[in-house]
């Protein structure tokens, strides 16, 4: 009886074992695609450029201008044209070829990148050059965004698409643990200046990439103008409740939630200022203020990376929409608790749930979004998911800049992590009228192309 009972055990922990490396395989299924495969590649190395750019930019702006105001004002500069033109960028994915789309925006960001890096090292940037730079680039990106959000069903078919996307924020935010790391010990060993020179050559690996590819990615069928084309894409947002919320919840958390990234140099240098001598001290650093910035960031970017392989490592979308309700609160809570920390190792542990949650909120919306939108609608809709996360980040940046100079960035933060909360508690009251049209889309955009697996046939059903 009990050699029976052992059996039992050990034949239930060896299918267990099996379920775990079946899932952790599962995970990198879109690698099995040799155009992702390029795409990913490529982009590891260009994405980690692009997160030095971020954090060198931001701590040159304050550096050369100690204002919480104008931190703001930077990003509200480089974001406030993907909300204003993404619309524009989301027809041109859905009518152009969506490869050459993405070659275009990648080789115009790598020219910007080498022309803000020649100012800095030739001493002669100036505030101004920062805003025009990051208003180009906030241009490029409204084309970029929607146009490789779409790129990816073309690269890895339906089929694979929510591993691709989970790969692709494991990516990005891969990236986000290496680059603000990379780039605080650039910046206090070499200046800001080397960061974007940096980011300048990573592009090369990106675009070489792309034009590897051997992908069908042909341009669409014109038929109506661009007007009606673009009106065609908010009407369908509109009018598709579950779309609608998860849209409106994301813009709740960016204008609300995410000016912490821009305020962050603020805590750096003023709030959490006796943390971090051990280690600026091992890398032979005097400017403690730009090594704290890139550990917090970096702490930021490992969360949102595990938050990435939380997805990716998942097989169907049951009971996805029930995580973003619960990782909006997860990320606001979180944002409170840090602003009210004044220990510098504390905070740094705080931002891995701040980025976990974020980022698992993002990539979730991002999956069901994507299985929910017809293919020919893709590129308008992913446009609107841009405006939503992106667009409104500069308004947010905006005011909470201006607010973080009134009331201080501490009371700032855990006013948008407050308003996170909030956020999400109104989307936990719609989810139950939302999830029958949420599975009836889905269960169409799989009919459209194949029959369904079995897996996503309750997308939005409890668990």
């Amino acid at each position: 009886m009990a050699e029976a009972k052992n059996s039992i055990q050990e034949a239930a922990a060896i299918a267990a074992a099996d379920k775990r490396k079946l899932r952790w395989q599962d995970a990198g299924l879109a690698l099995r695609h040799r155009n992702f495969q390029l795409f990913f590649s490529g982009q590891l190395i260009s994405l980690i450029g692009t997160w030095m750019q971020t954090v060198a930019q931001s701590w040159l702006v304050y550096r050369l201008t100690g204002s919480g105001l104008l931190l703001g004002s930077v990003g509200f500069a480089s974001q406030i044209p993907v909300f204003l033109v993404a619309p524009i960028g989301g027809i041109t994915a859905d009518r152009m070829n969506r490869q050459r789309v993405v070659i275009a925006t990648q080789t115009i960001s790598m020219v910007l990148a080498f022309i803000l890096a020649a100012l800095t090292l030739t001493h002669t940037v100036q505030v101004w050059h920062i805003f025009v730079l990051a208003a180009s680039l906030g241009v490029v990106n409204a084309f970029d965004i929607p146009g490789r959000q779409a790129f990816l069903v073309d690269m890895v078919g339906k089929e694979d698409l929510m591993n691709a996307i989970a790969l692709n924020s494991s990516m990005f935010n891969g990236a986000r643990v290496i680059g603000p790391a990379v780039a605080g010990v650039l910046v206090a060993r070499l200046g800001e200046g080397w960061c974007f020179f940096a980011n300048g050559v990573s592009y090369i690996a990106v675009i070489v990439g792309l034009l590897l590819m051997n992908v069908h990615s042909p341009a669409r069928a014109i038929g109506a103008s661009p007007f009606e084309h673009v009106v065609e894409g908010f009407r369908f947002v509109n009018d598709t409740a579950p779309i609608r919320a998860l849209l409106m919840l994301l813009g709740v958390v960016s204008a609300t939630g995410m000016p912490y990234v821009v305020l962050m140099p603020i805590f750096a240098d003023e709030i959490l200022h006796k943390g971090g001598q051990g280690l600026a001290s091992l890398i032979g650093s005097h400017d403690l203020g730009a090594v704290r910035l890139g550990i917090l960031m970096g702490a930021a970017g490992v969360g949102a990376l595990l938050g990435a392989l939380t997805l990716a490592v998942r097989t169907g979308v049951k009971g996805l929409a029930r995580w973003v309700a619960a990782c909006c609160a997860g990320f606001g809570v979180s944002l409170i608790l840090f602003s009210a920390s004044r220990s510098f190792w504390l905070s740094v542990a705080l931002l891995l749930p701040v980025g976990y949650f974020i980022m698992l909120q993002m990539a979730s919306s991002n999956t069901l979004i994507q299985v929910m939108v017809p293919d020919a609608l893709r590129g308008r809709v992913m446009a609107v998911y841009s405006m939503m996360f992106m667009g409104l980040a500069p308004l947010g940046s905006l005011m909470g800049g201006a607010l973080a100079d009134r009331l201080g960035a501490p009371l700032t933060v855990a006013m948008g992590g407050l308003a996170s909360v909030a956020g999400a508690v109104w989307f936990g009251m719609h989810l139950p009228k939302i999830r029958i049209e949420a599975r009836k889309l889905i269960l169409a955009q799989q009919m459209a192309g194949g029959e369904p697996a079995e897996e996503i046939r309750s997308p939005l059903a409890r668990e």
